[in-house]
């Protein structure tokens, strides 16, 4: 193999010395250890020295860094590094070394595996891979494990094949060579191996190649060979058991498209069904994992066979069954999961008219899967009935039993769709009444034995509600009076109550007569010291209010006295949805009470807010006066009163008392961005929700919001500005000349303040601004595209929009990839705007576009594509495209000279003037053809170079050379 020497720097002394530094040594010891070993990683010495480190280090640690080192040298330096005539001595080195490490370590030798098959794929002169690599191993029993490995990396390694230097047709050929071509093959080796001896039939990598190949070889193959049976009796050994079981389940999710696996299935039916005895055995054995595994394995083949299920209900009903008996059995709660998703898709054939017969043959499954939901739904048994941490502190484990729950609730509506919901509310009713009737008698106001049984069906219960009709007559008014008569005491009935009321509010106020007995319990229940509690109470007290409000628009002003004297105690979450249940309760009052309500209602709280204001010196006190403001923007979204255009609105007239407080506040704080943010955040609902109805408080407003920017330069007064920008366009009725003359004024002057921000600070330091300006202008280019386009601002803009492509983050990138998507629509005939008759303006628009984007259309291809290859977060990757596409469909030539011109710009070694070529090749012919659909094959292309690019390559460390973003500077 082909080396220029060892550099001093990189010997194999001073490697295993840098990694001893990295076990042992102080920080700044590692970190400079942590470099070198990096440098060395990407060096040419770095070939020689991990074959050595390989062939004399008795270290495991060492052994494992150079197997690592090597494979990535492979995969991305070899085309660079090595002449394709010294390809065959590094593979025959690799040979060699697998040889040594056949008995292990395992580590070490799954890498050389890999080396060697990502070798392979490149080493397109290599044609008899699997030949060359069975016979140089041998046939000795310590050379099986090694050729296993390799079979199993194989497959996945190419189908990895796209981080490796390859075009697509070398990539699908050199597929087709090393997987197609061998399938057979590797079977009999298989076959072969697993017939060998006893031990080789339960080797766990016997399976794990298996299920690895299984992409390539007809699973019907398999099927008919004697590998299936070694899979079957392989989940029958301990040893070989987890491997076994996801082999198997490969197996049958191979078999997914049932009406081409017809015969397939049937012969694996049976084997299956078999298996069926595991179940209760590994659950009596408390094998725990290996009830997990075999639950799988029939979860696998239930998702598989679902639609043959409802088909031929009979046949494959003993499957269904031993579905239901996993779920039986599972004491831990640990295997139930895997079976959600096959009564899920089950249920979605079974409620068809055209599976009604299958559905009433099944309706007993569904029936008694209620009966294991409802007994698995339940927490741990506790001897003391008064303990409610049944998870000894352990709150991770509660938390994911929770969730458990939430998941098997889903499942319980998956079979009441398939019984009916009276029927699933019969039982759970009956499951209340078995514990009202076994144990109600010995409830005590200090305890409630068996409390799990009872707090079960009562979550069921709440499961249930999105699936019950309002109008439902036949159950519920029989469970509802009882729910008020659960005890108090023990909190997680109380929660489990309070929780179900919530949850039938539309239902309750259908049936009137059991709304006062169920809000005086959740009423009640706001003087209980428990958090989790009250947090349930002023969530059903919100969904009350929502769903009844007008029953309880009556006792407005009784509800007031309520809320005024509870909302104090509550958390921050809390008094948000106890607001906005009584300003719903508000909403439907007759118009002229709307001001005095409001009065009622909000004054106590503005008062609580000057006195919050007043007594803020430190950040946690800022917090909760920026908490409070929330409290009167839940009023400003809910209570909106339908008036007149030119009448005065009450709720505004109210907001306009509000507004000078609020100001006030906000010149206090303007340096503490929770608080402007919870302001500005107030004052873009009350133009959202009062629209036009808001202009008596425009001028101040406006010039409170750019005032406010000016001073704090935070965003959220551009998000607010927006609003103003929305409601107040030319095209809005009610909205004077005059008005939209200033409210134009009004964004220009923002948008000038940023401008220069953006001047004096590099857009890395100002990301929330970025996103909110490029939101703010994607209205402004919506709404006022004829004052936008030919204004001196257009241009700045779209500079400063190319220099926020610089950044690494989601929110800004994507904020000015879309507004450089909208403008590019206006510079052809279907522009993004609000209105499409532009007329004689439209053809003006169209011309500034184009002569701004012949203008600096270069360095917007060069960010874009720096972007997509380098920089731009996954998320931005589309609208990167899309930017592409808009700029091949407005100026082809242009474009294509500006996307040559880029890549040529890529940092050496990155890519090939071949590469180049071939690239600019293609998208020529396709926009040679003049078919507007090439487009789209060019977007593609560019796609799938800039997704290869940024595979192969991380940023470079000394920055982005001549794809550096340029600065923006703004002389306005």
């Amino acid at each position: 193999m082909a080396s220029n020497g060892a550099a001093d720097g990189f010997t194999t002394p001073n490697v295993l010395q840098a990694m001893l530094t990295m076990r042992s040594g102080d920080s700044s010891s590692k970190k400079a250890a942590m470099d070198y070993l990096q440098k060395f990683q990407k060096s040419n010495e770095a070939w020689t020295t991990t074959i050595s480190i390989l062939q004399g280090s008795p270290e495991a640690e060492a052994q494992l860094f150079a197997a690592t080192t090597l494979k990535g040298k492979i995969t991305y330096d070899l085309a660079t590094q090595i002449p394709e005539s010294e390809h065959a001595a590094l593979r025959n080195q690799i040979l060699v070394l697998l040889k040594k490490f056949a008995s292990g370590p395992k580590p070490v030798r799954v890498q050389l595996c890999v080396c060697l098959a990502i070798l392979a794929i490149q080493m397109q002169s290599w044609k008899d891979v699997l030949q060359t690599v069975v016979s140089a191993l041998g046939d000795d029993v310590s050379s099986h494990a090694c050729i296993l490995d390799f079979l199993r990396v194989l497959p996945e390694e190419v189908t990895e094949g796209r981080k490796i230097t390859l075009s697509e047709e070398e990539l699908i050929q050199r597929t087709s060579e090393l997987l197609a071509d061998n399938a057979n093959e590797v079977v009999g080796l298989l076959i072969n191996y697993a017939q060998s001896s006893p031990a080789a039939a339960t080797n766990p990598q016997l399976f794990e190649c298996i299920t690895s190949w299984l992409r390539e070889v007809p699973v019907t193959v398999v099927v008919n060979s004697p590998l299936l049976d070694a899979v079957i009796n392989g989940l029958s050994d301990d040893r070989s058991l987890q491997a076994a079981a996801e082999c198997l389940g490969i197996i049958c999710r191979e078999t997914r498209d049932v009406d081409d696996n017809l015969e397939t299935i049937q012969a694996l039916l049976p084997k299956v069904l078999q298996l069926r005895p595991r179940i209760q055995a590994l659950a009596d054995e408390e094998d725990i994992e290996g009830f997990k595994a075999i639950t799988r394995v029939f979860a696998d083949a239930g998702d598989s066979w679902v639609l043959l299920c409802a088909r031929e209900p009979q046949h494959f009903r003993p499957l269904v069954d031993a579905l239901l008996e996993c779920c039986a059995r599972d004491k831990e709660r640990d295997a139930i999961h895997y079976t959600f998703n096959f009564w899920y898709e089950l249920k979605q054939y079974l409620t068809l008219d055209h599976y009604i017969a299958a559905r009433v043959q099944l309706l007993d499954v569904y029936s008694k899967l209620v009966d294991v939901l409802l007994k698995q739904l339940e927490y741990p048994e506790s001897d003391d009935p008064n303990e409610f941490d049944l998870f000894d502190g352990d709150r991770e484990q509660e938390e994911k039993f929770r969730e458990f729950r939430h998941h098997m609730g889903d499942t319980m509506k998956d079979a009441c769709q398939v019984m009916g919901t009276t029927e699933c509310l019969t039982k759970v009713h009956e499951a209340i009444k078995i514990w009202r009737e076994r144990f109600g008698g010995q409830a005590t106001e200090s305890a409630v034995p068996h409390w799990q049984s009872l707090e079960a069906p009562l979550f069921a219960l709440r499961a249930l509600g999105r699936l019950v009709d309002k109008e439902e007559n036949i159950v519920l008014p029989e469970i509802m009076p009882l729910l008020v008569q659960i005890p108090i005491n023990n909190e997680k009935l109380r929660f489990a109550a309070i929780m179900v009321f919530g949850r039938y509010t539309e239902w309750t106020s259908a049936h009137p007569d059991y709304l006062q007995p169920q809000l005086s319990y959740v009423l009640a229940s706001f003087q209980t010291p428990s958090q989790e509690i009250l947090r349930a109470a002023a969530q059903s007290f919100k969904y009350f209010c929502v769903d009844c409000k007008h029953l309880l628009g009556p006792q407005a002003i009784e509800l007031q006295g309520f809320y005024n004297s509870i909302l104090d105690t509550l958390s921050d979450h809390s008094k948000e949805d106890l607001t906005e249940g009584v300003a719903t309760v508000i909403s439907v009052q007759k118009t002229e009470d709307i001001y005095s309500l409001l009065k009622l209602y909000c004054d106590p709280l503005v008062q609580r807010l000057m006195t919050k204001a007043n007594n803020a010196t430190d950040d946690t006190s800022k917090l909760e006066l920026a908490d409070h403001i929330n409290l009167l923007t839940q009023y400003v979204q809910n209570v909106v009163p339908y008036w007149p255009s030119n009448s005065d609105n009450p709720a505004v007239r109210y907001w306009q008392e509000v507004f000078p407080i609020l100001a006030t506040i906000l010149d206090n704080f303007i340096d503490f961005v929770p608080i402007c943010e919870r302001i500005c955040r107030c004052w873009r609902f009350m133009v959202i929700s009062y629209r036009t109805a808001i202009t008596p408080l425009l001028g101040p407003l406006a010039n409170k919001l750019a005032e406010g920017f000016a001073k704090s330069k935070q965003g959220c007064f551009l998000w607010a500005s927006s609003a103003i920008l929305r409601e107040f366009s030319e095209d809005r009725e009610h909205v004077e000349d005059g008005i939209v003359d200033s409210i134009y004024g009004f964004f220009e002057a923002q948008a000038t303040n940023v401008l220069r921000m953006m001047s004096d600070i590099a857009p890395i330091d100002l990301p929330d601004v970025i996103e909110d300006f490029y939101r703010l202008l994607i209205d402004a280019l919506l709404y006022y595209p004829q004052r936008l386009i030919p204004s001196p601002l257009f241009t700045p803009i779209f500079q400063a929009a190319i220099s926020a492509l610089s950044l690494e983050k989601q929110e800004p990138v994507s904020a000015a990839l879309h507004y450089i998507r909208d403008l590019l629509t206006y510079g052809g005939d279907n522009p993004a705007s609000s209105s499409q008759q532009f007329g004689a303006v439209g053809v003006q628009l169209r011309e500034h576009v184009r002569q701004l984007l012949l203008s600096q259309g270069e360095a917007l291809i060069k960010q874009t594509l720096a972007g997509m290859m380098i920089t731009f977060p996954r998320d931005c990757f589309s609208d990167g495209s899309g930017v592409l596409l808009g700029m091949f469909e407005l100026l082809p030539a242009e474009t294509s000279t500006w996307v040559d011109r880029t890549i040529r710009m890529l940092p050496a070694g990155t890519i090939t003037d071949a590469e180049a070529n071939k690239l600019m090749a293609k998208i020529n012919e396709k926009l040679q053809g003049g078919d507007h659909s090439n487009l789209r094959h060019v977007r593609t292309l560019l796609q799938d170079f800039t997704n290869t690019y940024r595979r192969r390559y991380i940023a470079p460390r000394d920055g982005l050379g001549m794809l550096t973003a340029a600065r923006f500077h703004f002389e306005g």
